[in-house]
């Protein structure tokens, strides 16, 4: 096994205690679904790349690639949950070839959807 997979594993099992089993939050168009010891999924999609960070005692960020999309493009994806609160929201970013390019980001806040 490759560094990146030593330490994408260990990434994902210092996180689990922030996140558990796992959750779905909706967040403006987007449904993700984040299970213990997999890739995220995003609208039905398996990101490409994730990076776990825990925020505090109860806080999580989560850096995501979906590249590409079923519709062709790359997409870049941040999940954060604030410690100590239930605020979520999710960062969207179009990523585009060109360096000169305009970025287009979008910011959504989340809920928790119940199982």
């Amino acid at each position: 096994m490759s560094n990146e997979g030593i330490i994408f594993l260990l990434a994902v099992f210092s996180a689990c205690s922030a996140w558990a089993d796992g959750f779905t939050v909706k967040c403006g168009g987007y449904t993700m679904v984040a299970n213990q010891g997999e890739l995220s999924t995003i609208n039905g999609e398996r990101v490409t790349s994730q990076k776990i960070t825990e925020l505090g005692t109860n806080g999580l960020k989560v850096d995501m690639g979906l590249m590409p999309a079923k519709d062709g493009n790359n997409y870049g994806f941040e999940y954060i949950r604030r410690p100590g609160t239930e605020t979520r929201f999710l960062n969207v970013q179009l990523l585009q070839n060109s360096m000169d390019a305009p970025k287009i980001i979008g910011s959504f806040p989340c809920k928790k959807i119940v199982d």
